[in-house]
C-alpha cells in the first residue's frame, strides 16, 4: 500500500527495524523519540508506539488524539486497552528477533509472522512487508507472548548452558550448532513428539544419572527440569 504515511514513536531496535522495513517498501515513515510524541498523530495515517511494554500506555496517552489516525503498538503481551484514549487502535507484533535495526529490517521483510489485532491497517502493514498475519486477541496475548519468549529468549538461555557444559569437555558451542539446526528442522518436519530423541526419550535413566554426576551443581536444576519435560513428551507417544 504505497502512499501510506506513518510515524513511529521510539528509536530503539523495534522502531528502527519497522521504520527501515516500511521505508524499503515505499511507505513514508518518520521516526521520532518517545519524548517527542505529543503531535505524533498529526498528518499521518498510522502512529506506531515502539517503546518497552511498561511505557506503552503512558506514551500512547501523551499523544494528542486525531480521530482519523490509527495508533498501534508493537508489544506482544499487551492488548488494545493500553492505547486509550485513541479511537482507532491496533497491535502489530513481529514474531521475529530484532537484535539491531539493520538486521531487524531485513528480517521483517523475510516472510515474517506477525500477531495483529484491531484496525485493518495492521494487516496492511503485514501485507506490505510480505509477511503472515495471525489474529491474536486481548484474551490470548499473554499466552502468545509467553510462547514467543520460550521460543527465543529461553532457547538462548539453554544454548548458553550448552556453551558452559560443552566447555567442560573442551568442545566449543560452534560444534553443537549444527545439531541445534537439525533438531529444529526435525521439529518442523515431524512435530515435537516424533522429533524427540535421546536418553529421556528411550527411558535410559543410567545415562541421565551419569550426566547429572558430571554437571556442576548449579547446572543440574535446569537439566533435570528439561529431562522431566522430555519424559512427559515421550509419554505422549503411547
Amino acid at each position: 500500500m504505497v502512499g501510506v504515511k506513518a510515524r513511529i514513536v521510539g528509536r530503539g531496535r523495534a522502531g528502527g527495524s519497522l521504520a527501515g522495513a516500511l521505508q524499503r517498501v515505499g511507505w513514508d515513515v518518520e521516526l521520532v523519540a518517545h519524548d517527542d510524541a505529543r503531535g505524533a498523530a498529526r498528518a499521518v495515517d498510522l502512529v506506531v508506539v515502539a517503546v518497552p511494554d511498561g511505557a506503552v500506555a503512558a506514551t500512547a496517552g501523551a499523544i494528542t488524539p486525531v480521530p482519523s489516525t490509527v495508533v498501534a503498538h508493537m508489544a506482544g503481551s499487551l492488548g488494545l486497552d493500553v492505547l486509550a484514549p485513541h479511537e482507532r487502535r491496533a497491535s502489530i507484533h513481529p514474531l521475529v528477533a530484532l537484535p539491531n535495526a539493520a538486521l531487524g529490517a531485513r528480517r521483517l521483510l523475510d516472510d515474517a509472522w506477525f500477531a495483529v489485532d484491531g484496525d485493518d491497517i495492521a494487516r496492511e502493514v503485514v501485507d506490505a512487508l510480505g509477511g503472515h498475519a495471525l489474529h491474536v486477541g486481548d484474551d490470548h496475548r499473554a499466552a502468545y507472548h509467553a510462547a514467543a519468549v520460550i521460543a527465543s529468549n529461553h532457547l538462548v538461555a539453554l544454548l548458553a548452558q550448552v556453551d558452559r557444559v560443552g566447555a567442560l569437555a573442551g568442545v566449543p558451542l560452534e560444534a553443537y550448532l549444527a545439531l541445534v539446526r537439525a533438531t529444529v528442522d526435525n521439529v518442523a518436519a515431524l512435530g515435537p513428539i516424533d522429533a524427540l530423541t535421546g536418553p529421556a526419550a528411550r527411558g535410559d535413566d543410567a545415562t541421565l544419572a551419569r550426566h547429572l554426576a558430571a554437571l556442576p551443581h548449579d547446572e543440574r536444576e535446569l537439566y533435570e527440569v528439561l529431562a522431566d519435560a522430555c519424559r512427559r513428551l515421550a509419554a505422549c507417544r503411547s
